[in-house]
């Protein structure tokens, strides 16, 4: 290595998204709700999109000239290849294998002298090598293989990116109003080491905390806090409370310095009842996500023995905390008729979000290499189609051609009409734990969790008249007009909210004649953001960052040169 400063491109797969197209398929489109858990609600999924977080880690933490692009298209790709970097690092997962062979390609083309660096879970296919150009491909976490790459210390500390963790929120096709939650990322894997799981596999089975202890997480939440204006945090974590003393750590600093953060976590049955539903209601849990799976021995994990699903759902509902429940479709035990009651069960959680997926032995993964050795798996199935969204990647008798794609729509499909609207189901859940809190006796912390939740309830509640208008179905609108009268007896709506109850239903009319006209994809704003001093990745002089789509980039370059040309310090710029 010289001593001049590595000129480095990290790049997400280009657009556009959720097309049938040369390079990709409409299934896989750039929204987790919309794509694998409300997508049979119509107008009433849950929109957004979330950044390829890791790219922005890896920037933060090298010391190189980095520009990061999130959902550039082709052409874009290709014009900044061109200013040839010393380095192309290409994120990509399995199903869009062809975008990252392309970008590969122009990469060689356009910028021959350039290194080519693949990573993401895509990288973990086999033989990834030898089926698009690349000089190395990283299978793990990257940050520790690129510092090491460019000759810098490897164990050196981690410094938090801040990052919105979603961008362009909306429900019913009406903006969420608020900064939107701020990502936080406190390790990556889980020990718990499931067969089917991609990410506990892709980490090695273990657990590489970036933030070890509670102190370290509190200090990180404390700054990027500061930093973003909001307490609440989307926790990107496999398993946040299976380290349950960090948990421990961090609650009592936060009630120690009276600093109320609020999360939504991702955690297993056993790690929450390890740390207690009461302690999630003091740390701030607002939301959790929870691999239920199944309902039957024969299709579930250790994670899950020994607990009651539909009790745990129910109290933590109770306590005003959303539930989304995972289950997994098209097991190897399951038969077309078995199979109904796994969905029937899910549905019967009555969880306020439900995700079905169909059984997918991802590489790396155990159960691929069971799949393998036992020659199941669907060798004719194009990457591009390894998405969990219609065929099974590996041979199952009962679910051959659709029946499996089929299955899963019918799943979607029965629990929206028996449960009604995610929505529906959250504010419900935000009323039970406001009630419940209110009649309890509370101390410092739980006053603050109250005027949190009744926040919560005031955002949420204007959505029921939308709801009455577009119900699931004619229950749904009883039970949201029953569940609005409620409300409304114990919480008096203020100005601005009674004028959000009546301007929600137009927005949604619109957003639902829009729909009819073009369709309901949403594409991500293209996003450029360039790192160019390493003190800016201390924390000094950090700016908030700007999503402006990229027809845009030249004006507001123009327009901002003059000052950024005067600037001492550089700090990373999102144009």
């Amino acid at each position: 290595m010289t001593d001049r400063r590595k000129r480095v491109l990290l790049s997400g797969v280009f657009g556009p998204f959720g097309v049938d197209d040369e390079f990709g398929r409409k299934e896989n489109i750039m929204e987790l709700f919309h794509n694998q858990v409300t997508k049979a609600q119509g107008i009433a999924s849950f929109r957004f999109h979330h950044r390829s977080f890791g790219l922005y880690f890896i920037a933060e933490n090298i010391d190189a000239d980095v520009t990061v692009l999130d959902f550039p298209s082709r052409k874009r790709f290709a014009e900044e290849v061109k200013k040839g970097y010393d380095v192309v690092g290409i994120s990509f997962i399995m199903p869009n294998f062809k975008k990252a062979r392309e970008m590969a390609r122009i990469t060689r083309e356009v910028a021959p002298a350039s290194v080519i660096v693949l990573g993401g879970h895509g990288a973990a296919i086999d033989g990834i090598e030898d089926l698009i150009e690349c000089d190395h491909v990283v299978k793990g976490e990257g940050i520790r293989w690129m510092r090491a790459y460019l000759g810098q210390d490897p164990d050196a500390p981690i410094h938090h990116p801040t990052l919105p963790s979603s961008e362009r929120q909306s429900i019913y096709g009406v903006p969420v109003p608020g900064t939107p939650a701020t990502l936080l990322v406190p390790g990556v894997g889980c020990v718990n080491g499931c067969s089917f799981c991609s990410t506990s596999h892709f980490f090695g089975k273990r657990y590489t905390p970036f933030f070890a202890t509670g102190q370290e997480l509190f200090d990180t939440c404390c700054r990027l806090s500061e930093e973003t204006g909001t307490d609440q945090f989307f926790v990107m974590d496999e398993n946040f409370l299976k380290n349950t003393q960090r948990a421990v750590d961090l609650l009592a600093l936060m009630e120690k310095h009276e600093r109320w953060f609020r999360f939504e976590i991702f955690s297993s049955a056993e790690a929450i009842e390890a740390f207690g539903i009461e302690n999630m209601v003091r740390l701030g849990v607002e939301f959790v996500w929870i691999g239920v799976e199944s309902a039957s021995t024969m299709g579930n994990f250790d994670k899950n023995r020994g607990v009651d699903p539909v009790r745990l759902v129910t109290d933590l509902r109770e306590r005003g905390i959303i539930v989304l429940a995972s289950g997994i479709l098209c097991q190897e035990h399951h038969t077309r008729k078995n199979i109904q009651e796994d969905i029937d069960f899910m549905i019967g959680l009555n969880a306020d979000f439900v995700q079905f997926m169909l059984l997918t032995p991802l590489p790396v993964t155990a159960l691929y290499r069971s799949h393998q050795k036992r020659g199941l798996l669907r060798d004719d199935l194009a990457y591009e189609d390894w998405h969990g969204q219609t065929e099974l990647a590996y041979r199952h008798p009962e679910f051959p051609g659709d029946a499996a794609e089929r299955c899963l729509n019918a799943a979607f499909a029965a629990e929206y009409q028996a449960n009604g609207s995610s929505m529906y189901r959250v504010v419900k859940t935000t009323f039970l734990g406001w009630t419940r809190l209110g009649s309890m006796t509370r101390d410092a912390c739980l006053d603050r969790r109250m005027d949190q939740i009744e926040k919560r309830l005031r955002t949420w509640m204007v959505m029921l008249p939308t709801i009455v208008r577009f119900p699931a179905n004619e229950r749904e609108r009883w039970l949201a007009r029953e569940l609005d009268a409620r409300i409304r007896q114990e919480i008096r709506p203020k100005v601005a909210e009674i004028a959000m109850r009546l301007a929600t239903p137009v927005a949604t009319a619109l957003w639902k004649v829009r729909v009819a006209r073009k369709g309901d994809m949403i594409q991500p704003a293209s996003i450029v953001t360039r790192y160019r001093n390493r003190a800016a990745r201390s924390g000094m002089n950090r700016p908030a960052a700007l999503v402006i789509p990229f027809p845009q980039v030249k004006k507001t370059i123009e327009k901002t040169a003059a000052a950024a040309a005067a600037s001492m310090v550089e700090a990373p710029q999102t144009v």
